[in-house]
């Protein structure tokens, strides 16, 4: 995994949490994938690759999340054999029910019954994440927090069950790695000889990073200088290290994919004067100012934990990049993240 472990129990128990998923796996006939809410490339092209697999093998294979309705544009050429159904299409309680790139059973919207419903059935319900924070709220759990996407921990599970690597299956892991690595700018030595191994199936790697991560509507020019035309750079907040913040109204983002506005975290993140960025989006359209909804979308260079700060603001996510749900008065919502990074761990 390209890290030095600390103890031979923490390999051991990967090896046994492993073994566990595998055989699950190996067994079921009858399979429900589940990606987070808002689906980024990590998580649905983990579930993707994997129900791919277990479809070859025999299994029946669902594919889903719970919102939005559609599948993201630049992710729908990844299901190459029609494997996403609608949210509605999932059985309530299916043999086993698979959580991928999922660090908490929120993030699965509005199918996080399921996994109630699932367990209450005498059904297992399998996490395969890497998420820090992530909860554990499987029945068998697979989550390594030292890797840089899901799909690497899924490309472990594939091998293990004897898979042979094509074409299909290796796109839609080198999505989640290329994206999650932010095209390999985070990735350690494992995670680049993986990538290796994808493209030796056939992947066209820079026809399926451009698609991904490159490729936007001439709107998203208009929205983009409007948003970033209103950041702003605050030098003395978090300790000292700099935020850089904006906000993206329902108004700014209307007519836009999702893929369009998150991509405005990718050029707020480059200010050079501030370690943490953060955009701040509308959800939903304008309410009551004190029962307004947002969510924020957090970034660090590499000293300041934001995984902490969206903890202790009620949601999760990695060392250096994370996020969390609130409401109320903007204002509010930013004298509370400033708080927070106030007392966020800093790496010397």
């Amino acid at each position: 995994m390209g890290i030095v472990r600390q103890t031979n129990t923490v390999a051991s128990t990967e090896t046994e949490e492993l073994g566990a998923a595998v055989a699950l796996l190996d067994e079921a006939s009858d399979i429900v994938l589940l990606a987070h809410i808002n689906p980024d490339a990590d998580a649905l092209g983990s579930a993707l690759a994997l129900g791919l697999a277990l479809h070859r093998r025999g299994a029946r294979v669902r594919v889903s999340f719970g919102s939005p309705s559609q599948v993201p544009h630049t992710l729908r050429e990844l299901d190459s054999h029609g494997l996403i159904v609608p949210a509605d299409q999932v059985p309530a309680a299916p043999p086993l029910l698979v959580a991928l790139d999922t660090s908490s059973i929120d993030r699965l919207g509005r199918l996080a019954n399921r996994v109630a419903a699932t367990t209450s059935a005498g059904g297992a319900v399998l996490v395969i994440d890497h998420h820090v924070g992530n909860t554990r709220f499987g029945t068998t759990n697979l989550v390594d927090d030292q890797a840089e996407a899901t799909a690497l921990i899924v490309l472990r599970v594939l091998d293990k069950l004897g898979v042979e690597l094509d074409e299909p299956v290796a796109r839609c892991l080198y999505a989640g790695l290329v994206t999650d690595t932010r095209s390999f700018r985070h990735a350690g030595a494992e995670a680049l000889r993986v990538a290796a191994r994808l493209v030796e199936t056939g992947v066209r790697a820079e026809q399926l990073t451009r698609r991904l991560m490159d490729s936007h509507p001439f709107a998203w020019l208009s929205m983009l200088s409007t948003v970033l035309g209103r950041a702003t750079l605050d030098q003395a907040a978090a300790q000292g290290l700099g935020l850089v913040h904006t906000v993206i109204t329902a108004a700014d983002a209307d007519g836009l994919r999702s893929e369009e506005v998150d991509s405005v975290m990718d050029v707020l993140r480059t200010t050079q004067e501030a370690e943490v960025a953060a955009v701040i989006k509308q959800a939903g359209p304008a309410g009551a100012p004190r029962q307004q909804s947002w969510v924020v979308s957090l970034r660090a260079v590499g000293r300041l934990d934001v995984g902490a700060v969206a903890t202790r603001l009620g949601g999760g996510g990695h060392r250096l990049a994370a996020g969390f749900t609130t409401t109320g008065l903007l204002d509010e919502v930013l004298a509370a993240l400033r708080a927070a990074l106030s007392q966020a761990p800093i790496t010397p």
